[in-house]
């Protein structure tokens, strides 16, 4: 298995784990404040700021998905992940440490952190597309 296939499976199993932490909150909220209805806001406006935060940070994971999926699939049926694999833990990474710190704060420096990790993915699904783009030109 190669580095960009590894680096997708990470992504999605980091989603998975973001959206089962979405209602084990959720669940806990509920217990701890006594409420009775399980209905939720999908926005996560109606839970405390932590509740909301994952929420956020899980609806922006699945927002850069298609982008850096869709470039590392490509690579992949193109056979093109040789231009992928050199970086595909950093988009891992940028990706994981974007939604960690989305996660600890909503500060303007936090936000600004987590743009810098954004930029780091999109740059590099950018070169990689530029990269797949060139080979078969």
């Amino acid at each position: 298995m190669n580095a960009t296939i590894i680096a997708l499976a990470g992504y999605i199993i980091w989603l998975m784990l973001l959206l089962l932490l979405l209602p084990a909150y959720r669940t806990a909220y509920n217990q701890k404040n006594k409420r009775q209805s399980l209905k939720f806001s999908p926005d996560g406006s109606d839970v405390s700021d932590f509740g909301f935060r994952i929420t956020r940070a899980h609806l922006n994971a699945v927002e850069s998905f298609p982008f850096i999926a869709g470039t590392m699939l490509l690579a992949v049926a193109t056979d093109s992940a040789a231009i992928t694999n050199g970086l595909a833990y950093v988009v891992l990474a940028a990706r994981v440490v974007q939604s960690i710190v989305h996660l600890i704060s909503t500060s303007n420096p936090a936000i600004t952190t987590r743009f810098v990790f954004f930029l780091i993915q999109f740059g590099i699904c950018f070169y990689w597309l530029i990269m797949i783009l060139l080979k078969f030109m």
